[in-house]
């Protein structure tokens, strides 16, 4: 049984320091060894939105995720609301 509870913390952001390309960081999937760089380096870089996904099918949210960010990387233009509802069931 999933809860409410059950969710992961996303941030999407562009890496300015490392070519400009459009990256996401899992907050709560974060471990003790890659924490503080990964935190670090989202911080340094350009919001573009942030969220959670449900645990419940997360890895079919990251999928979609993994997607979005290749057309975006790839040129295309997706203003962070239409990114948000293309998640629609997967936010929590």
């Amino acid at each position: 049984m999933a809860f409410e509870s059950d969710k992961t913390m996303f941030e999407i952001y562009r890496d300015l320091k490392y070519g400009t390309r459009f990256r996401v960081v899992y907050f709560t999937e974060l471990q003790d060894h890659n924490k503080e760089a990964e935190i670090n380096r989202a911080m340094a870089g350009e919001h573009f939105v942030d969220g959670f996904i449900r645990d419940y099918h997360k890895e079919d949210a990251k999928t979609r995720i993994d997607e979005l960010l290749s057309r975006m990387n790839d040129g295309e233009a997706i203003p962070p609301e239409t990114f948000l509802s293309s998640l629609g069931e997967h936010l929590a």
